[in-house]
């Protein structure tokens, strides 16, 4: 097939992602925001850093691809992550713990994402020469590790919200932070 059939669903493919990056580097910062006494608060701002410069790597790889950035897609996954926000959670005057649960499961959805197309790009890297195979290796081993932290922090929280053993909080909720486990 020739680079031309490819342009436009390569087009639309990482379009898509990087609207998905935008909501998730914007949900990382505030998971890290709303938690920075907890234990891991460290934690959660490296998650938000590297949730970050995943993103700026996508959009780099895009101008090597000579893919252009939609930016009012861009607004879209911003929006998307603010709206997700106003979802019932079982409480309306404070942050309910099930509002942490949901948070991490997102993020871990949106780094199984990511990690799809990072494979994606990988396996047509051998015949792209604008790929730098190192490059994705190095994002795929980063989301391996994004993959890991999730999925640690997600059996302490989702067994203290599910079975009321949440950890208090001091701002007047019962959620356990991604930081105590």
């Amino acid at each position: 097939m020739s680079p031309q059939l490819l342009s436009e669903p390569l087009s639309i493919y990482l379009n898509d992602h990087l609207t998905g990056a935008f909501g998730g580097a914007a949900l990382a910062r505030r998971m890290a925001d709303v938690h920075p006494d907890s234990r891991r608060a460290a934690d959660l701002r490296r998650l938000a850093r590297d949730v970050e410069q995943d993103r700026d790597d996508l959009v780099r790889i895009m101008n090597s691809l000579a893919v252009p950035v939609r930016h009012y897609r861009t607004w879209l996954g911003l929006a998307g992550e603010r709206i997700a926000r106003l979802k019932p959670n079982g409480t309306l005057a404070r942050r309910s713990p099930l509002s942490d649960l949901i948070e991490l499961e997102t993020m871990r959805a949106g780094v199984e994402g990511k990690t799809a197309l990072w494979q994606a790009l990988r396996a047509i890297a051998d015949n792209d020469p604008r790929l730098d195979r190192d490059d994705l290796d190095r994002l795929l081993h980063r989301a391996a590790e994004q993959t890991r932290t999730l999925n640690g922090w997600h059996q302490a929280i989702s067994a203290g919200v599910l079975t009321g053993r949440a950890a208090t909080s001091g701002r007047g909720t019962n959620a356990p932070h991604p930081g105590d486990v």
